[in-house]
Formats: C-alpha cells, structure tokens, sequence
C-alpha cells in the first residue's frame, strides 16, 4: 500500500492518458466511415460499454477483497456511474435523449474529473488506470456518438439535463446525509484542487454555488453549437420552416 506511486496532475502518464482520451474517438470514428460498416460501429460499442462494465466491476472486487473500504464508499452514487450507464444506453439504444445526458454529464462533469482527478495513486497502480478507464471511457463514448452519429445537443436538452440532474442531487444528497460519504462533492469540497475549490466554506452556500457551476459548464458545452447555429443561419431557417409547417 504504502510503495503505491504518487500521482502527479500532468506528469507524462496524465498528459498521456489525456491525448489518448481525444485521439482515440476520432480514431475509432474514422475506421467507423472509412469501413461504412454497421456491424464494425456496433463492435466498437460493444468493446467500449465491456470495458466500463468490467472495469467497474474489478474494481470493486480489488477494493471489497482487500478490505480497503466500507460497502457504503462503493455506492453507484459518484456522477461518473451515473453517466457510465447514460452513455452506455445512448449508444445501444441511439436515442438522442439519452446522448443528451451523456454529454452534459461526460463532458461536463466527467472531464473535470480527468483534468483534475481527486487520486492518491499514479501508474502503474491499478487505481490509477481504473480510474482513468471509467472517465475517459465515458468521454471517448460520448465523442464516438457525435463523430459517428452526427448527435448534438439543442437549447432544449439543457432544460432537460438540469432536470435529469436535479433528481441526481436530490438522491445524492440523501445519500450523502445517511452514509456520510461524500458522493458527488456535496458534503464538502473534494481534496485535489479544482473549480469547486474557489467555492464558499459555508455549505449551503456551497451546494448553491454548485448549481450555478453545473449551469455555467451547460452553457460553455452549448456555446459552440449557439454559435455554429448563429454563424450558419440554421435557427433562422429551421424558424421558417417551423412557421411555414403552421
């Protein structure tokens, strides 16, 4: 336990596993189209959801045979679960609904988690690369859908995201308050740096500032596709024919 390597927020293995998180779906996609083969595109699928099925699972069998937590620190109660199973049903399913919470959850919640991973342990430890499998898998996931499928999200699918991610605070807090583990950073700040650290000590100030930082990540992910939309005239046609339908 103790000759467990430190991890060291962009040394070569973070900075590593980073480049593989965004070359990789761009790879996968390109052998998608090159191949135009639905059966390859649903092998992939199948691989990436195994994967964070599995590696879930290990996980928890390491961590429960080596008695290294109680049953109430491996609750499905982290974002990142939550967004494994969204992303995996978005890409078996195709429905865009699904996409939608997928992306505003990997993207915005699991990605802060891969640039500012609240870990002890550096590579090779099998922490290490448990821990980056689950996020950058989901992000990988998420980038696979929109290269493949052309997905993206619309002003709408904030609403419905906030909604989807309200119920997510409600059941975590509860969760939270019986277990007193600190799923989802609502009990207090998470130990490694990041943008939750700038929040207030008070912690009713704090869960409020929560809200106003998930709002804020909806609108940055949205932004490049307002502007693409504005850029290219696209609300404005799709306005018309909405209006020539009526």
């Amino acid at each position: 336990m103790n000759d467990a390597p430190q991890f060291q927020a962009y040394g070569l293995p973070h900075v590593t596993v980073i480049f593989l998180t965004i070359v990789l779906p761009f790879a996968l996609a390109a052998i998608v189209r090159r191949s135009k083969s639905q059966r390859l595109e649903k092998i992939i699928i199948g691989v990436l959801s195994a994967v964070l099925i599995l590696n879930y699972v290990i996980y928890l069998i390491f961590i429960r045979s080596r008695g290294l937590v109680d049953w109430r620190q491996i609750l499905p109660m982290q974002m990142c679960d939550w967004g494994m199973v969204v992303v995996i049903v978005a890409m078996w399913t195709g429905n865009q609904r699904w996409f939608e919470v997928a992306y505003f959850w990997g993207i915005g919640g699991t990605l802060q988690a891969v640039l500012t991973p609240n870990l002890r342990f550096g590579f090779p430890d099998w922490r290490f690369i448990s821990f980056f499998t689950s996020h950058c898998g989901i992000i990988v996931g998420v980038i696979f859908l929109m290269l493949t499928r052309r997905y993206r999200p619309h002003p709408m699918s904030i609403v419905r995201v906030w909604l989807w991610s309200e119920f997510y605070f409600v059941v975590t807090l509860i969760v939270d308050e019986l277990t007193g583990v600190n799923y989802g950073f609502l009990l207090h700040k998470p130990e490694a740096f990041s943008i939750l650290s700038f929040l207030s000590d008070s912690r009713q100030l704090y869960l409020l500032q929560v809200h106003g930082v998930a709002l804020l990540f909806f609108l940055a992910l949205y932004a490049p596709f307002a502007i693409f939309d504005l850029a290219t005239g696209k609300s404005l046609r799709n306005a018309g024919k909405h209006k020539g339908a009526l």
